[in-house]
């Protein structure tokens, strides 16, 4: 954003205390949802982890846990991402290349092994067939003893974003929403303290938006699940609590800050304005943050320990309830042990030694980000007027209409473009890219991943399961999914049978897109 040099008590005149910011955890929640800030407690703190086969990825967990980490936060890989058996064709090369394989319960079993679910938040980054994991957790704690209302953690599920940003997705736009739905539907009744969703809109800027479209848009679809809940027959006040949603912080440290303050005040309002949420936590807007992927350089790539630190301290000002910080290697590879123990005492620097954890809401008041947050929150809300109006009154209908033609993808590939310009013509500097370069090697040692071993001893586990399996009870439980996608009932259930019968993954979103068809991204004109 374009900002002034100087700002004074004249940009935030019509700045009304109560209406506007409240006391930190009073309605619009400008300056946070919780009156005591961190002093009450600290942020969860995640590191994404996830690479090779589950014993791989369990020993990271465990290693995480070890150095003082409080929430687990898992990363798949491509074929598991898209629904995908490790013996697809199509995952040929890709098996724990990017995240954890997981084909079946088993995989979840061994991914978890000495974890007690009772006693950790786990967050799923997963979306197409997310669905799938969902149950295969539940089916997890099912077999520990832990009652399901006593599991914590955050599926990410956020169909809406893939089709705007990320563009991983099995079947069309509506039955994705569907899904999205019945999960939410699932969680109310049964594990009310997991989050079904994490509205996300990471993506959206990784994709290139501004930091005001990524608002605009993530809150965009956030009402649209919002929506197709309440037609459902839910009641908004019963599971918009359970909600969540997913930022990014960038370098612009005062930007960002406002933007976490803006999204917590329109949110506030139009779930009240808009949808008559009357419980307070119905209106609270909370949100896990990341700091920016993007921004990572591979050339001297500890540099990004200093970008990252900047992008949390935001993040950390502007209140978020879940920090993420990326490790500095993270252009070059999967993190290293080395630079995901740096990521994480990055937070634990910010919250035990800055005292930026001791104050709430340090910023509020100040003349530049009070001015910022308005003006964030008006171009946010002129976005969100414009996809409601091409819903025809509809956010779910102008997100989806938006989708089909175009709209989206447009706003973000400008906005890409321009910041891409900027940079090539060095008006926009990157340390280490455009400014300040190096000639030596600048490469730390990075982890590797042995992809044919990861692959045989994946595709051996699948192989035994499915000879170990009763394969009529695994044909039973797909043939009740089918019929129950049929009848329009709600399909978690019956995926949770079928998980629990060791189907795989690949075999249930098969018949996902059996009955609703594929999905072909058509180009928009510009």
């Amino acid at each position: 954003m374009e900002v002034d040099r100087l700002y004074t008590p004249a940009d935030v005149a019509d700045t009304d205390y109560n209406e506007d910011l409240g006391f930190p955890g009073e309605f619009p929640y400008t300056r946070g949802v919780y009156p005591t800030g961190y002093r009450g407690r600290t942020w969860t703190m995640r590191q994404f982890a996830g690479f090779g086969t589950a014993e791989e990825t369990n020993e990271r967990f465990h290693y995480l846990i070890d150095n003082g980490q409080t929430g687990l936060s898992t990363a798949f890989d491509m074929p598991s991402l898209m629904g995908l058996d490790s013996d697809h064709r199509m995952s040929l090369g890709e098996v724990g290349k990017e995240g954890v394989a997981v084909d079946t319960l088993r995989d979840m079993e061994i991914l978890f092994d000495g974890i007690d679910l009772a006693a950790v938040s786990t967050s799923f980054t997963i979306n197409p067939s997310a669905p799938v994991i969902y149950a295969m957790y539940l089916a997890l704690a099912d077999q520990q003893g832990v009652p399901r209302e006593d599991i914590r953690g955050t599926l990410q599920n956020d169909m809406l974003k893939e089709f705007i940003a990320q563009k991983e997705w099995v079947v069309p736009p509506t039955p994705s929403l569907d899904l999205v739905t019945d999960v939410v539907e699932y969680c109310v009744a049964e594990t009310p303290n997991f989050h079904p969703i994490s509205v996300s809109g990471y993506h959206i800027r990784e994709a290139g938006s501004t930091a005001v479209q990524e608002l605009a848009f993530t809150l965009a679809d956030g009402f649209a699940y919002v929506e197709d809940a309440i037609d459902r027959g839910l009641d908004v006040d019963a599971f918009a609590p359970q909600l969540s949603f997913f930022f990014n912080s960038h370098n612009a440290i005062f930007e960002e800050v406002a933007k976490f303050r803006a999204a917590r005040r329109i949110y506030a309002t139009l779930m009240d304005d808009w949808y008559g949420a009357e419980a307070d936590a119905a209106t609270q807007l909370k949100f896990h943050t990341q700091t920016a992927g993007q921004s990572l350089t591979a050339q001297q790539p500890k540099n990004n320990i200093a970008r990252v630190t900047l992008q949390a301290l935001a993040a950390v000002l502007g209140g978020s309830q879940s920090i993420h910080t990326n490790s500095f290697d993270e252009a070059l590879a999967l993190p290293s042990e080395e630079a995901v123990r740096v990521a994480l005492r990055t937070q634990q620097i910010i919250a035990e030694e800055s005292g930026a954890a001791d104050i709430v809401d340090p910023l509020g008041g100040s003349f530049a980000v009070e001015s910022l947050t308005n003006e964030i929150e008006a171009e946010a809300m002129a976005y969100l007027t414009e996809i409601k109006e091409l819903g025809d009154g509809s956010v779910r209908d102008g997100v989806l209409a938006g989708i089909a033609d175009g709209y989206f993808h447009r706003e973000i590939q400008e906005s890409a473009y321009e910041y891409q310009s900027r940079v090539d013509d060095g008006e926009e500097t990157v340390v280490g890219v455009n400014e300040h370069e190096m000639d030596a090697d600048t490469s730390p040692d990075t982890l590797h991943v042995d992809a044919e071993a990861t692959r045989d001893r994946q595709l051996g586990r699948l192989s035994d399961v499915k000879a170990e399996r009763d394969d009529d009870a695994v044909e039973a439980t797909l043939a009740e999914l089918r019929a129950g996608i049929r009848a329009d009932e709600n399909t978690i259930p019956y995926i949770v049978a079928a998980v629990k019968a060791y189907a795989t993954m690949g075999e249930i979103m098969a018949v996902f897109k059996d009955e609703f068809g594929g999905y072909q991204e058509t180009a928009a004109a510009a």
